[in-house]
């Protein structure tokens, strides 16, 4: 059975939904005044790997991504170019879709604008303003009134005295309490506006998602997604409106990924270490960028450096030189052999993503060594329920020979990487004598069965450890 960590009920939960057979979950897509950046990234390839997973254990999934295209951060940069709000968005929209395509991410089953549902975003802050759990201040904006919703903090673990204390409350005379936020803001010259009872203006942020999950799901559905910088304020919001509004839960299961960090620092602007999709597929090939995401767990904190990539470029074409030479296709699985089983198990364990890739690298030592066809099969059709593997070796390898060239590989007279650099071997013999020295046998296991697989033989002598090429 399947097992999500539920961020509101802080453990895993069987995973039961609502429908039976049937899923519905809406994550928090982009807001769309520039190029996406790493941890765009990484949410957009979680989500799409949870809903091929769901699809492969046998759900209807309804997948909504919504993109936020009306933001302070739009209007002033719209402002700054010197172009049009719709062209802005519209251009940075595109190129979303493109990042998205090259890192394999299906399209979703909807991707609402919030331009295109401004009249549901007024009609629920209606029913909080009935319910009095929101109310027009004398400046035109419309706050919710977070200490009429007894629930507030439950998602954050956060109390209303801790939040009064913080340094995160605005400071806003209009707001009846500092801990109110903003439903509505109102007109402000030059900027678009849409018409309200209570006066022109258009949305906050966090209304948008409140209104575009209810139309297109309906007010209590399966899962709902997103970074973990969105758990507060954003998504706690969304539970204060939309069960202010309605009276009953909101969401059954929240799924936070956790951070993007950049040389063990978190990513950030102000920190100067920011990273665009654009400007990492310049560098990377975009399945390695993809497997570099999915080899973490999707709550751990995700660890960018070049490095890291190298490393993940080295391992993806591990993965695709077991399969050269063989015709292998992907296909249906029989969840039933062991395999596959242990496959399943480490999936249904909260998407343990890194347990799964562990098996296909099993997989793949076997590979190398039977050269079975079934087993080739079998491990294109796990690695493309991850959405790994999809192209053909030589596909992959002909894309761009410097891949693995950077990754420590030795290209032959083909220009195609197919062996260890000696520099290369000597460190992983190095790796292998200190994780045996440790004893760290599942280590020097492993480091010994990855030079196998490449063709390296290693012997151990009573002066150390030699090797050659089998």
């Amino acid at each position: 059975m399947l097992n999500i960590y539920n961020t509101l009920a802080r453990d895993k939960q069987h995973f039961v939904p609502i429908t039976p057979g049937k899923v519905r979950m809406y994550v928090c897509g982009m807001t769309v005044y520039d190029y996406c950046h790493l941890g765009h990234a990484r949410v957009m390839v979680v989500f799409d790997m949870v809903k091929s997973w769901l699809a492969t254990s046998g759900f209807d999934v309804t997948y909504v991504r919504n993109i936020t295209d009306i933001d302070d951060k739009i209007i002033k940069r719209a402002a700054e170019n010197n172009e049009s709000i719709g062209a802005l968005t519209g251009r940075f929209i595109a190129a979303m879709h493109e990042d998205a395509a090259l890192l394999g991410i299906a399209e979703p089953s909807f991707e609402p604008r919030a331009t295109d549902h401004i009249p549901e975003m007024v009609d629920i802050i209606k029913v909080l303003i009935d319910k009095r759990i929101a109310y027009a201040a004398a400046n035109g904006d419309v706050y919710y009134a977070v200490r009429q919703f007894p629930g507030y903090g439950k998602l954050s673990g956060k109390s209303l005295a801790e939040l009064r204390a913080g340094e995160r409350v605005e400071v806003d005379l209009a707001k009846r309490d500092a801990l109110d936020f903003v439903l509505w803001k109102a007109a402000k010259p030059g900027e678009p506006a849409w018409d309200a009872p209570w006066g022109r203006g258009r949305p906050g942020w966090h209304i948008e998602c409140s209104a575009m999950s209810e139309h297109l799901l309906g007010a209590h559905f399966d899962v709902h997604g997103g970074g973990q910088d969105l758990q507060f304020p954003h998504h706690e919001n969304e539970i204060a409106q939309s069960e202010g509004a309605h009276g009953h839960a909101f969401v059954n299961y929240w799924m936070h990924n956790g951070f993007v960090r950049v040389d063990n620092e978190k990513m950030s602007k102000s920190l100067g270490n920011f990273f665009t999709v654009r400007e990492i597929l310049k560098k990377y090939d975009a399945e390695v960028v993809r497997f570099f995401i999915l080899r973490a767990h999707y709550r751990s904190p995700l660890n960018y450096s070049d490095q890291h990539l190298d490393d993940a470029k080295q391992a993806l074409t591990r993965l695709y030189t077991a399969l050269r030479g063989i015709d292998a296709v992907a296909g249906t699985v029989d969840w039933s052999e062991s395999t596959a089983a242990r496959f399943w198990r480490a999936m249904d364990d909260d998407f343990n993503t890194p347990e799964a890739v562990a098996v296909l690298f099993e997989l793949a030592s076997e590979v190398n060594k039977t050269r079975s066809a079934p087993n080739a099969c079998l491990l294109k059709s796990l690695a493309a329920t991850l959405g790994l593997l999809k192209r053909e070796p030589e596909a992959y390898f002909k894309a761009e020979p410097a891949i693995q060239q950077n990754a420590g590989l030795a290209p032959n007279d083909s220009g195609i990487a197919t062996e260890f650099s000696e520099q290369i071997i000597d460190q992983r013999i190095a790796a292998r004598s200190a994780a045996r020295k440790a004893k760290n046998f599942t280590e020097s296991d492993r480091i010994r069965d990855e030079l196998q697989d490449a063709g390296i033989v290693l012997e151990d002598t009573a002066e150390g450890t030699i090797w050659r090429r089998a």
